[in-house]
């Protein structure tokens, strides 16, 4: 059972997905960053200046009552919040995401094509073709 795990563990598909996941895992780190820290501000910036993680509606009062000018002071006093602001992050982080993988899948395809494309050398005559040839030849020249 041992050599069976080893044997599909070192697959090349096997290590090829592991490669993928710790890859996306890092690709989506940083496309959360860039959301967080560069589309959020600018949104934010056209949004009159308000800051877009902190955008909340307050579905009831927490401990100490409201109300509350950040998120995070919200979610202290134990208030039960609709994150807004938070699930836009998530869609503007999906969307970017989705779309790099789109033109990294469409490059893909379009370097598989003209692989494809490339024409195949013709095929080389039979032994039969060649000895007719040689016959037609040799006849041309009597």
């Amino acid at each position: 059972m041992f050599k069976e795990f080893r044997d599909f563990a070192f697959k090349g598909n096997f290590l090829d997905l592991a490669i993928g996941v710790v890859i996306g895992a890092a690709f989506g780190a940083a496309t959360s960053a860039f959301v967080v820290n560069l589309v959020n501000p600018l949104i934010g910036l056209v949004a009159g200046g308000q800051d877009f993680s902190n955008l909340f509606v307050t579905l009831k009062e927490g401990a100490t009552a409201g109300p509350y000018t950040t998120l995070a002071a919200a979610q202290a006093a134990g208030a039960v919040t609709l994150n807004i602001g938070l699930f836009l992050n998530a869609i503007i982080n999906l969307l970017l995401v989705a779309f790099v993988m789109f033109m990294v899948v469409k490059a893909y395809n379009k370097a598989v094509k003209k692989e494809e494309e490339a024409p195949a050398p013709p095929p080389e005559p039979s032994a039969e073709e060649k000895l007719l040839t040689e016959i037609r030849d040799l006849l041309a020249k009597n």
